[in-house]
């Protein structure tokens, strides 16, 4: 991996969640998912979420991303409350598996896709896919390489490309080094410390080793959906 930090986008925001609460369509309401969840991330900064599986941290980051909504609270990105469809268009969302939400065959047309509708040139098009591919460790493959055919570590490479495509001002991240070799869990965590000087991210990990250093602040997700801050780093 080159390691060239990608190219600065709009300007970074902060992320805070107020008094959240979340129940699932069906559910009794005394067992919501999230219960009064409440953080802050400030610009230009890396929050982590960390806890056991299926507290509802994947849960939190489809509702800052404005796909899910709440059943109650407060989601502000740039000092004031936004709507669902302004989320959508300021947020980067990455999952843990990326074939999920890939829209194409190959790797060109899943950029297409992704590509801002106000940035049509083919000049455009040719320099950010340098810059972005580039410092992701993708600027050896083929455009037109199948997406089956990839590793998981660089379908999780491609997943990150086309969030960064559209310069994001916020990136949510879910388990961004989960099932990569030792080597492409240093290469995405050196990218993830680059990212913080252009943009604000909010991070679900179990992962915490590599992921110390480049963290400002945390949370652990609790049962019952309770977010509990924590100091960091964490006491030795």
């Amino acid at each position: 991996m080159q390691g060239q930090a990608v190219d600065r986008g709009p300007p970074s925001a902060d992320i805070e969640v107020q008094n959240l609460s979340f129940h699932p369509a069906g559910t009794p309401p005394e067992a919501p998912l999230l219960t009064d969840v409440s953080l802050k991330v400030p610009a230009k900064q890396m929050g982590l979420v960390y806890g056991r599986s299926g507290a509802g941290k994947t849960t939190l980051l489809q509702l800052i991303a404005g796909l899910t909504q709440p059943t109650t609270g407060r989601i502000a990105v740039i000092e004031h409350a936004v709507t669902s469809s302004e989320r959508l268009a300021r947020i980067g969302l990455v999952f843990q598996f990326p074939e999920r939400h890939f829209l194409a065959a190959t790797l060109q047309q899943e950029l297409a896709f992704a590509w801002p509708q106000d940035m049509v040139s083919l000049q455009q098009l040719s320099s950010r896919a340098g810059v972005v591919l580039d410092a992701l460790g993708l600027d050896h493959i083929p455009l037109d390489t199948p997406l089956r055919q990839l590793s998981d570590g660089y379908k999780r490479r491609c997943a990150l490309a086309c969030a960064l495509w559209c310069r994001p001002s916020v990136l949510l991240l879910d388990e961004p080094l989960a099932g990569l070799d030792w080597q492409s869990r240093a290469d995405i965590a050196s990218v993830l410390g680059k990212l913080k000087q252009e943009c604000t991210v909010l991070v679900v990990s179990h992962d915490l080793r590599e992921l110390e250093p480049l963290i400002d602040v945390a949370w652990e997700m609790e049962a019952g959906g309770k977010l509990k801050s924590v100091q960091w780093p964490p006491a030795q």
